[in-house]
This record gives C-alpha cells, sequence and structure tokens, in this order.
C-alpha cells in the first residue's frame, strides 16, 4: 500500500507540475503587483467612454504580437532554435506587473479584463515552452543534420511567420488561416529530411492552432466582439482634415474641439500620427486624460519609460510610455528629436 501510495503521489505530482509552473506567474502578479495610487476625476467629453485603465491591459495582448514579429525576423535568416523563447515570457509577466500596478491611478481592473490577460499569458506561456522544447532538441538536431543551407520549407514557414505577425497588426488571431499554412508547407516539401520534419512538426503546429481557434471564435461570437471604432476630441485641425483618413467620421462640434470616430488599433496609430504631424491637439479620448504609447529606441535606456524591452531580431529597445491625452501630440511630434520612433499607440 505504501509503495502505492508513493507512485500515486509522484503520479499526482508529475500531474500538477504543469499546472503549477503556469499558475505561478498569475499568482505572482495578483498578490505582488499592486499599486498604491488613487484615480483623478476627470470629466469626459467624448459621448462613447471607455475605461481609463483598458489603455494599459492592451499591451499584453500587444506583447504577444510583438513577439511573433521578432520570431519571424529570427527566423528569417536562422533557425528557430535560435529565438529566445524564456525571455518573450518573461517579458510578458514583467510587463503585466509594471502595468498592473500603474492602472492604480487609472481605475479598477474588472474582472473580465484581468481574467483575459491571464488567459492568453498562460497561452501564450505554454505555446512558447512546447515550442522551445521542440526546437530546442529535435529541431535543432535536424536543423544540425540539414546542414548550413536552409531547406525550402525553412524559407517558406518563415515567410508564413512574418505574414502572420503581419496580420495580427489589425485582425484577431483565432481568424488566421492556419490549415492553408499547413496545407502549403505539405504541398511545398521537396521531401529532403528538413523538409519533411517542417512540414509534420508545424503542420501540427498550425492543426493545433486552428482547433482552438475555432473554439475562441465560437466564444467570441457568443459573448459578442469588442467595438471596432472609437470616439475622441480633436482641436486645432478643420473638420475637412480629420474626416479625410477612411474610416473617421466627424460627429459634433464643442467649445473644446471636433468630436469624431476613428477605427482602432494599428489604424488609428497612422491616423494620430498624421494629425499629430498636423499640428492637431488631442483633448480627450473615449472620456481619458492618460494613454499609453510604444516608442523604438536604438539606445537600451529611455527616459521617462514605464518599462522597456529588447527586441529580438532588431537590435533596437522597445519603450512603453503614459502620457496625458493632450500631452500626446506634442510627445509624437518630438520622437525624431528624442531619438524614437512611434510604434503603437494604445487605445481603449
Amino acid at each position: 500500500m505504501r509503495r502505492w501510495a508513493r507512485r500515486a503521489a509522484v503520479a499526482l505530482g508529475i500531474l500538477l507540475l504543469p499546472v503549477v509552473l503556469l499558475g505561478a506567474p498569475v499568482a505572482y502578479v495578483e498578490t505582488l503587483c499592486h499599486g498604491d495610487a488613487a484615480p483623478a476625476p476627470r470629466r469626459p467629453l467624448s459621448s462613447e467612454t471607455r475605461p481609463a485603465v483598458r489603455t494599459l491591459l492592451t499591451y499584453p495582448e500587444w506583447h504577444i504580437v510583438h513577439a511573433y514579429d521578432d520570431y519571424a525576423r529570427v527566423i528569417r535568416d536562422h533557425d528557430p532554435h535560435a529565438y529566445d523563447f524564456l525571455p518573450a515570457v518573461a517579458g510578458y509577466w514583467r510587463g503585466l506587473c509594471t502595468l498592473r500596478r500603474e492602472s492604480a491611478a487609472l481605475g479598477e481592473i474588472d474582472g473580465a479584463t484581468r481574467t483575459l490577460v491571464h488567459v492568453i499569458g498562460v497561452s501564450f506561456t505554454f505555446e512558447m515552452l512546447m515550442k522551445a522544447a521542440y526546437e530546442e532538441t529535435a529541431g535543432r538536431a535536424v536543423a544540425r543534420l540539414r546542414g548550413p543551407d536552409r531547406a525550402p520549407l525553412d524559407a517558406l514557414s518563415a515567410a508564413q511567420a512574418a505574414d502572420y505577425a503581419t496580420f495580427l497588426q489589425q485582425v484577431p488571431w483565432y481568424r488566421y488561416d492556419f490549415r492553408a499554412d499547413a496545407a502549403a508547407l505539405r504541398e511545398a516539401s521537396e521531401g529532403g529530411l528538413r523538409d519533411r520534419e517542417r512540414a509534420l512538426a508545424l503542420g501540427l503546429e498550425h492543426r493545433a492552432r486552428a482547433a482552438y481557434a475555432g473554439l475562441i471564435a465560437r466564444g467570441v461570437a457568443a459573448t459578442g466582439q469588442d467595438d471596432t471604432t472609437l470616439q475622441m476630441v480633436v482641436a486645432d485641425l478643420p473638420a475637412e482634415t480629420l474626416e479625410a483618413p477612411e474610416g473617421v467620421r466627424v460627429l459634433r462640434t464643442l467649445p473644446e474641439g471636433i468630436e469624431v470616430e476613428t477605427p482602432r488599433y494599428r489604424a488609428l496609430t497612422h491616423i494620430l500620427r498624421d494629425w499629430a504631424e498636423a499640428g492637431a491637439t488631442f483633448v480627450d479620448m473615449a472620456g481619458n486624460d492618460r494613454i499609453l504609447f510604444t516608442a523604438l529606441s536604438d539606445g537600451a535606456d529611455v527616459p521617462g519609460a514605464l518599462a522597456t524591452f529588447p527586441r529580438q531580431g532588431h537590435g533596437d529597445t522597445r519603450a512603453l510610455l503614459l502620457v496625458p491625452v493632450r500631452d500626446l501630440a506634442e510627445r509624437l511630434r518630438g520622437l525624431d528629436a528624442a531619438g524614437l520612433r512611434l510604434e503603437h499607440v494604445h487605445d481603449y
């Protein structure tokens, strides 16, 4: 009986180990990453408002987008085992911890958002650890047997990774056609060892992603998709300039400026950059007066950044910057002088 009890305890420990490892960063963020600032009162001007804290909590999803972009850049010229999977995972949880502390000054994080950032964080962690475990062992061994010359599917998988990273800039990941990528790998294989290994390993990965994406898509359909537009008040530009970009609508004129409705996500970053260069002042965004944006620097230190992350394959650094909405346009206009390049403005 003791022998069976010991075996059962060992088996249980083995089963629980992944749960503990994946749950540890969630427990760390929930217990140790708290701020003590109090939100300041605000007077919204936009007709449709959003919680201010969402500008911070949109970054974790984008950290994953950036990680896929880094991965695509690395494997463009190198094998997948050259990518540092663990720093990408650690960066997600380090960034989330920092943003969780900063969120105290912007408001309470609702339960749905907290659940979301933890679920996608655990999923990202699991995926990166599984890829690391394979690419550092079997993948590396087959690459060594292949020799220094890249196989056809090395190039194709790198191109697919780049396409996927670009897709994520504006479209939710679960809409990507993973099965088409798996089929393309199978059809393009020239029969060499590396091609057969890439078609099998990446094909399994793509099909697993496709199955998981189907579950997520059904869940989103049942709960409703997030709004793809945003309302804001902009001053110092005429209405005809504001409504020139595709997807922008002028809603009304206020004493403080003109209220407009804009697209969100990547398209918004380009719109805000162009308006800033044209002389705009951003007065209110979805009822909020603080906004997060990321900028790229060739140096490792960026004054005033909440956090910085080295970008793999790019040789530069990403900085997270939280600024008043009214200062955003001026900060964007001054990026060149500060040695920075705009990457993404995180809306709500």
